[in-house]
């Protein structure tokens, strides 16, 4: 492309500080330094994640351009990028897969050491890519979707099939592969079993899918908003309840709706006191549960060790367990081969200036995913 070793200006949704809402705004983005790939962004999903920057939730510097799950095509690569070309079709990664840390390089492993989950807001030689009215902008989670270019270093992104439809795949870059592995890979739901998922966003939704993948007998959804119990049933639920319809425990409903047979629960909201209760629902001596929502951040849980002491596993789950690099490709290629579907989840789809009133649908609990065009 003609632009390549030259600076890009461009248009982003900067975030120049917390609680505000994302300024439109031209912005520089510097050429791909060695190792690095300059992307420009096809589509990009609206993700709770991205929130938690905004609400202070989620530690970061500002400015920061957020977003973290898109699809995207390489505009040109930094001396010594092997792994992908110009022209090539590609998911930015916000957990990278260095191959060389002791978490890649384990079997069991996903979390790479080169992750920014301190919102350091730069890349792996300590410096941004992009600038705006003369100051520097921060990356985040070393990807940066919410721009029409973004630089990520060559860790953080995978090469697609090429025909893969990028306002669709854009959700394996997070919230599809997210939930859709805690219950595959992490939480290894077996064939037959009873599965209860707390919260019933994209995530919790694509948990649900997951179990269903995984040969789930019965998948019982739980939220407090009842608007969203249908469409948990048609990606596979068997059941839904509120909380609220009980004066009982959750743990004891389910205990009785169950005959005591939970034997996977996966907590999908990122709330202290739900990720006790999904503890305490799945059976005492063999049941799984799994925390897939993000917690927030400095604080602290209490609990009763006995409800491990009897058995219980509780896993922790970052981007469902998933090695970013490998992993994405075959997830895009299982998506190709019609084995799951994301257009359940798509609910909304924005051209990118209107990325504001994507947010306003996140808040207003009207949208699963909005994907953003460009």
């Amino acid at each position: 492309m003609g632009t390549a070793g030259k600076v890009i200006k461009c248009k982003a949704a900067v975030l120049w500080e917390q609680h505000k809402p994302f300024s439109i705004e031209e912005i520089e983005v510097a050429p791909p330094k060695a190792k690095e790939v300059r992307i420009k962004i096809l589509a990009t999903g609206i993700c709770r994640t991205d929130d938690h920057v905004i609400k202070g939730a989620m530690v970061s510097k500002f400015p920061v351009i957020v977003g973290h799950e898109a699809t995207g095509v390489v505009e040109s690569i930094g001396e010594g990028v092997t792994t992908v070309k110009p022209g090539d079709k590609v998911i930015p990664l916000f957990l990278p897969q260095c191959r060389q840390c002791n978490a890649c390089r384990s079997p069991d492993g996903n979390l790479c050491i080169r992750s920014d989950v301190t919102g350091r807001g730069v890349l792996a030689d300590g410096t941004t890519r992009f600038s705006c009215k003369g100051k520097p902008v921060y990356h985040f989670m070393n990807t940066s979707t919410f721009t029409e270019y973004t630089v990520v270093d060559e860790s953080s992104v995978a090469k697609i099939d090429d025909a893969a439809p990028p306002e669709k795949v854009c959700l394996i870059g997070c919230g599809f592969s997210t939930g859709y592995g805690a219950a595959v890979k992490t939480g290894k739901v077996k064939p037959g079993s009873t599965c209860v998922v707390f919260g019933l966003g994209g995530v919790g939704l694509s948990v649900i899918m997951g179990c269903k993948s995984a040969g789930a007998s019965r998948i019982i959804g739980i939220d407090l908003n009842k608007d969203k119990f249908e469409k948990a049933m048609a990606v596979g639920a068997t059941e839904c309840i509120s909380p609220k319809d009980s004066t009982k425990p959750i743990s004891e409903v389910l205990s009785e709706m169950t005959g005591n047979n939970v034997g996977y629960t996966f907590e999908v909201i990122g709330r202290l006191d739900t990720m006790i209760d999904a503890l305490a629902s799945c059976h005492m001596n063999y049941g799984t549960s799994v925390v897939v929502g993000a917690p927030p951040s400095a604080k602290m849980l209490t609990f009763d060790p006995m409800l491990l002491f009897t058995g219980r596993t509780w896993k922790g789950c970052v981007f469902g367990g998933w090695k970013s690099r490998d992993d994405v490709p075959k997830l895009v290629t299982d998506f190709m081969a019609k084995k799951f579907d994301l257009d359940q989840l798509i609910t909304h789809v924005l051209p990118f200036k209107k990325i504001n009133e994507g947010f306003e649908l996140l808040y207003s609990g009207q949208s699963i995913r909005t994907v953003l065009t460009f």
